[in-house]
């Protein structure tokens, strides 16, 4: 169908439509041709869009955003936005594209993407970090779910997994609740202020729970969460909360993305510093680059002004970094915010930006940005 002369050209109308992008995948709907049938008259729009599964969640966002981009149209008096459903041959295509396949036909001369990219990929520029420390209690998701926090509101993208298949904890930490979205195989990544998270916990029937896996299925589970989900191609930083140990997740990892890099993370007691020397030992043991060491619960100042207490010693980050001959990318205070923000879903770094332990963990996202500078495509 063509429009008259007088009203907006079908070429303006997917111009303006590539600025519209799909909520949880991230990409141009245009360039994942999800807009059909156009049809102009008189200054009257309609088009359809197919989304990938009828029960999209997000669905009306996608029709307010086409809505409200079709508007600003000069000539456009009336907007009709029809929301249809993929085949399952149009949701095959659209995996194959956004996993680096075979790239579906754009409809009416749109140029399609050169190439997609995937954690998996050779020219993937994604930084991965395992974040790990040997022992539990260290406050090792707490430190992920801050970096985390802390990166995003520097404006980088980020992604997290919890690999702590028994003792999830990251959605908690995060605020994130749900079930993430399948496109047939595949799984769409769930959000929190454009954090993307996967773990174990949105795939149980509630946060209690428990999962009794052997081996194949832990490394099983690992590997979707890797391969099977859509983390984007914009996707900076991917973050890994490794459980404690030196088991089958951290090889899974590391077999799974050999480029990957582990930050280590230690209380200042000896006993904790000598398991996360074990845990870096078994990171070059598998050529996985240790980049830092984050030190946890340095001490804690009951109020301002008063003197500094070392409830766990002091000096374990720095003499694990010189054994390891890595910088101390960070020392942590023991601050009662971290544990209060875990249990509330509102990460210290947001909720209190301005305290030591916000301050340090803002330094420590920092320097490992700089440590590991992401790769402009192209370069």
């Amino acid at each position: 169908m063509t429009g008259r002369k007088s009203g907006p050209k079908r070429e303006q109308i997917l111009e303006a439509l590539r600025d519209v992008q799909d909520p949880e995948l991230h990409r141009s709907i245009v360039e994942l041709n999800m807009v059909r049938e156009i049809a102009v008259e008189d200054g009257r729009v309609a088009v359809e869009v197919l989304l990938t599964i009828s029960g999209c969640p997000l669905r009306e966002t996608i029709a307010q955003a086409v809505t409200e981009r079709l508007r600003a149209i000069p000539g456009v008096s009336e907007v009709d936005v029809r929301l249809g459903v993929m085949d399952q041959e149009q949701r095959q295509a659209l995996i194959r594209q956004l996993h680096g396949g075979g790239l579906p036909a754009a409809m009416d001369g749109a140029t399609p993407p050169s190439r997609t990219q995937g954690l998996l990929a050779v020219g993937s520029t994604t930084r991965v970090i395992a974040i790990a420390s040997g022992k539990g209690g260290v406050g090792k998701s707490t430190v992920t779910a801050n970096l985390a926090v802390a990166m995003a509101l520097e404006g980088r993208r980020v992604g997290v997994i919890d690999a702590d298949i028994y003792g999830f904890s990251i959605p908690r930490m995060l605020g994130v609740t749900g079930r993430p979205t399948a496109i047939d195989q595949m799984l769409i990544p769930l959000e929190s202020d454009g954090i993307r998270v996967m773990s174990i916990g949105f795939l149980l029937p509630d946060e209690s729970a428990a999962v009794v896996w052997r081996g194949p299925m832990l490394h099983r589970a690992l590997v979707t969460f890797i391969s099977e989900v859509h983390w984007g191609d914009d996707l900076e930083y991917l973050l890994i909360d490794l459980p404690p140990g030196t088991g089958d997740v951290s090889l899974t990892i590391a077999q799974t993305l050999p480029r990957a890099s582990m930050l280590t993370v230690t209380t200042p007691q000896p006993a904790a510093v000598s398991v996360a020397e074990r845990a870096a030992k078994m990171a070059e043991l598998v050529n996985m680059e240790v980049i830092g060491v984050v030190e946890n619960m340095s001490g804690f100042t009951p109020a301002p002004g008063a003197p500094t207490v070392d409830l766990f010693g002091r000096g374990g980050g720095a003499r694990l970094a010189e054994i390891l001959g890595v910088p101390l990318l960070g020392e942590i205070p023991f601050d009662v915010t971290l544990r209060e923000g875990g249990d509330i879903g509102l990460p210290t770094v947001k909720a209190y930006p301005d305290c030591p332990a916000s301050r340090a963990l803002r330094e420590v996202a920092r320097r490992v940005v700089a440590r590991l500078p992401v790769a402009i495509l192209g370069s």
